[in-house]
């Protein structure tokens, strides 16, 4: 593991909480969008480095934003309503 004041590590990015609003939602779209290939693809340090920023940002947000909509399909009882009316669906007539 490296330490922080090597010099080959790169910035770790502006502190969220001197992101603007509008960049904040738009890095978390970015890393959102590139968490995938950065599973599949990246090297450990490097999928350490998208965990730890997307930590950081969704923190950032969320602390902005306690009273954010939530969609109740998106819930525990939305994903239970579905199942059970899927399963409805299911059943012969």
């Amino acid at each position: 593991m490296r330490h922080a004041n090597d010099p080959h590590i790169r910035p770790a990015g502006v502190s969220p909480h001197a992101l603007g609003n509008d960049t904040l939602l738009h890095e978390l779209e970015q890393l959102h969008r590139t968490r995938h290939e950065t599973f599949l693809y990246g090297s450990e340090e490097a999928l350490n480095r998208h965990t730890l920023r997307t930590g950081e940002l969704e923190s950032e947000y969320l602390h902005r934003f306690p009273g954010r909509q939530v969609t109740a399909a998106r819930t525990r009882a939305g994903a239970r309503a579905r199942e059970a009316a899927a399963r409805v669906e299911s059943l012969p007539e």
